[in-house]
């Protein structure tokens, strides 16, 4: 087992990572009485994948818990599907004593979280991430919310969970491609804070793309290490927190470009090559480092050009809604060698439009 402190003060909280946890999260909530009662909030895949073992593992532990679903896809993740299940809650009567649990992937995880901060003004929940993005990137941190039309988290706060609990082994149940979308947060981590993390990646290819379990535990352990160290600095994203938005700039505008076909995962390694080429044309990143990075995306897997067929001038206006823009102008955040990073809004439109493609 592995534990990650976040440092924030009174509402600092734990990640645990353990193979088979998720069989033992009844004792773990029972030991931590963090609700009176439990509300499971997870997509109709996921419920069917795991919801019936994680119900029977708190019913086991003396725990009220009940289990309500929501339809998958990022397309659900809108301010309807809030308006339904806070009237859920009121319906069951849920109250401030009680607590949520988001048992799901990153859609999950941010309509939960969002769904407990403003039910009642704020009722606790609790992070059980079963996708490898998830388990590495947006259960930790606090980040909350659902798209609109204009635009990918445009509506959201911050609101951090009480814990964090990771099982690597769910990840052995999913589809490969959820696997391949959870690696770009990875090598992200790698690119914009440790280069020696990043040399971990392309030597240990084989262990992590093939599921090795102590390799993916020390992997999902040492990216939870760096955002928690990040978030314990800037939870609101007022500096240092920015880097994190590594190829989401453009890669939200790619993924909101296709009418969310192209996964978070994928759309986010094709910002990162997007995003570094345009590092590289200010002379910040050398093409040597660029093409470095590409090929371990290459070689995880994963997509690294803006499709032909998506409306650049659609990307483009998704860029200026992007809620990382400022005064019209998107912060892109730019590597000068691997493992460190510049934010930068200095960006020519003639540098975009050849990034884009």
């Amino acid at each position: 087992m592995k534990q990650v402190q976040v440092g924030l003060g009174e509402r600092s909280y734990p990640i645990t990572i353990k193979e088979g946890l998720l069989a033992e999260i009844g004792n773990e909530l029972k030991l931590q009485q963090i609700g009176k009662r439990y509300i499971i909030i997870a997509d109709d895949r996921v419920a069917a994948l795991f919801g019936q073992q994680v119900v029977e593992s708190m019913e086991e532990s003396g725990l009220s818990v009940e289990l309500i679903t929501f339809p998958h896809g990022e397309a659900n993740k809108n301010l309807q599907t809030i308006a339904d299940l806070t009237s859920g809650l009121a319906q069951r009567g849920v109250d401030r004593k009680d607590a949520l649990v988001a048992l799901g992937g990153g859609v999950t995880g941010d309509i939960t979280g969002f769904v407990a901060a403003v039910y009642m003004r704020g009722i606790p929940f609790i992070q059980i991430p079963t996708t490898l993005l998830a388990q590495v990137d947006s259960s930790v941190g606090g980040k909350t919310g659902v798209d609109i039309p204009e635009g990918k988290n445009l509506v959201g706060c911050f609101y951090q969970p009480q814990h964090v609990l990771i099982d690597p082994h769910v990840l052995t149940e999913l589809p490969r491609e959820e696997l391949l979308n959870g690696l770009a947060e990875v090598i992200k981590y790698g690119v914009i804070y440790d280069a020696n993390f990043f040399n971990f990646l392309v030597t240990n290819r084989r262990g992590i793309l093939d599921l090795d379990m102590p390799i993916v535990e020390a992997v999902i352990a040492h990216c939870c290490t760096i955002k928690a160290e990040v978030v314990a600095q800037d939870e609101r994203e007022a500096d240092l927190r920015r880097i994190l938005n590594y190829g989401h700039t453009l890669g939200h505008a790619v993924e909101a470009a296709s009418g969310f076909t192209i996964a978070h995962g994928s759309a986010v390694s094709i910002g990162m090559v997007a995003v570094n080429s345009i590092a590289v044309a200010k002379s910040f990143l050398t093409a040597e480092r660029a093409a470095k990075v590409r090929d371990l995306l290459v070689d995880y897997g994963l997509p690294v050009a803006v499709p032909a067929e998506l409306d650049r001038g659609q990307m483009k206006g998704f860029l200026k809604t992007d809620k990382k823009t400022v005064g019209g102008k998107p912060f892109f955040v730019l590597p000068t060698q691997i493992g460190k990073v510049i934010i930068s809004d200095d960006v020519d439109e003639k540098l975009i439009d050849e990034a884009l493609g």
